[in-house]
């Protein structure tokens, strides 16, 4: 009874002691040494096989190129086109297809491209800046990341605003003068006097937006009231594009309340933009002063309006009662939204 009991409990099921199958002698035996314990132990459950020497050897070629692809962006970004250009044909001698070839034959090749000569017109530079947009600039997002990226790029860009710098302003393909290329390389004040050199520079949508860019970057919105206001009159589309662009956290405010609160009504050919000047003046009236500077543009109505909206708020301050008045009627017979926008508000 007490082997039965014994047996049962070390095969742990709901057997009697015959069913074990166990000798007598069993209970009674030893327990195994622990030596014995672990070689059991191993051949029960035996050491993994090697890798095969394939599997090894395409390890080593992945980590190897890893390696060299790694070596060449660095090289990159120390701008050593001589070192990058050898890592690169070390790794298309270890992976002759390896996907980033292309990539970095384009970033050496920018990098080599050292042509400091100004461009001889400009179609010369069309090309070049075709070429740096369209293949460089993916290129290098692609294989740097886009932050690194837009810092490699600079001196490319620099590069070409140098090279454009002679050539005159062309209404036709304007995106070649020299201006929008130092804002690409992010030379404010460059961008600035290159614009300025642009003869009625004011009077030209894309050099009144490329001065606005130039001065937001080294000035700040505060210096941008009087452009804006002439560059919404004098071409409305440009001027959300411009806004848009700056990604000026109070303009885009103030952009999307004008948007959500004001509606100008039937205008003709006017875009709802032209009079963003007018309701800034009755939604941020401590503005007054700067928009004031602004040059006298078309003479359309929604500049016409804002004028009339400056001098009803002066005629406030000096308490001249009955000149306000009078004002205000002119202001409402010429745009009744614009009237009731500025009467909520008094």
């Amino acid at each position: 009874m007490i082997n039965a009991q014994i047996n049962r409990s070390e095969c742990g099921h709901r057997c009697n002691f015959a069913a074990c199958h166990l000798p007598l002698t069993a209970a009674r035996q030893p327990a195994p040494s622990l030596v014995t314990i672990r070689a059991m132990s191993a051949h029960s459950h035996p050491a993994p096989a090697p890798a095969p020497a394939s599997d090894q050897l395409d390890l080593f070629e992945h980590s190897q190129d890893t390696m060299l692809r790694n070596d060449a962006i660095d090289a990159l970004l120390g701008r050593d086109a001589r070192v990058a250009l050898t890592a690169r044909q070390a790794l298309s001698g270890v992976v002759p297809h390896h996907p980033d070839l292309n990539t970095l034959d384009t970033l050496i090749g920018a990098l080599r491209a050292g042509d400091g000569l100004p461009f001889a017109d400009p179609a010369a530079a069309a090309r070049a800046r075709e070429r740096l947009d369209c293949e460089v600039v993916p290129a290098a997002i692609t294989l740097l990341g886009r932050s690194a990226a837009a810092g490699w790029l600079v001196p490319l860009w620099r590069g070409l605003a140098e090279r454009a710098s002679a050539l005159p302003f062309n209404a036709a393909h304007p995106e070649d003068h020299a201006s929008p290329l130092w804002l690409r390389a992010g030379d404010a004040r460059r961008a600035a006097e290159a614009a300025a050199r642009v003869e009625s520079w004011r009077r030209i949508p894309v050099t009144l937006a490329w001065m606005i860019r130039a001065r937001h970057l080294a000035e700040g919105l505060d210096a941008l009231w009087p452009l804006l206001a002439e560059l919404a009159w004098l071409a409305a589309p440009r001027f959300e594009l411009t806004v848009r662009a700056l990604a000026d956290p109070l303009l885009h405010r103030l952009l999307r309340r004008f948007d959500e609160r004001f509606d100008p009504g039937p205008s003709g050919d006017t875009n709802a933009l032209a009079w963003f000047p007018a309701w800034l003046l009755i939604e941020q009236p401590a503005l007054l002063p700067r928009l004031r500077e602004a040059h006298t543009g078309q003479d359309g109505e929604p500049e016409r309006c804002f004028r009339l909206l400056a001098e009803l708020l002066g005629l406030e301050r000096q308490g001249r009662h009955r000149d306000l008045i009078e004002g205000r009627k002119r202001l409402r017979d010429q745009q009744p939204a614009l009237y009731a926008a500025y009467m909520a508000s008094r």
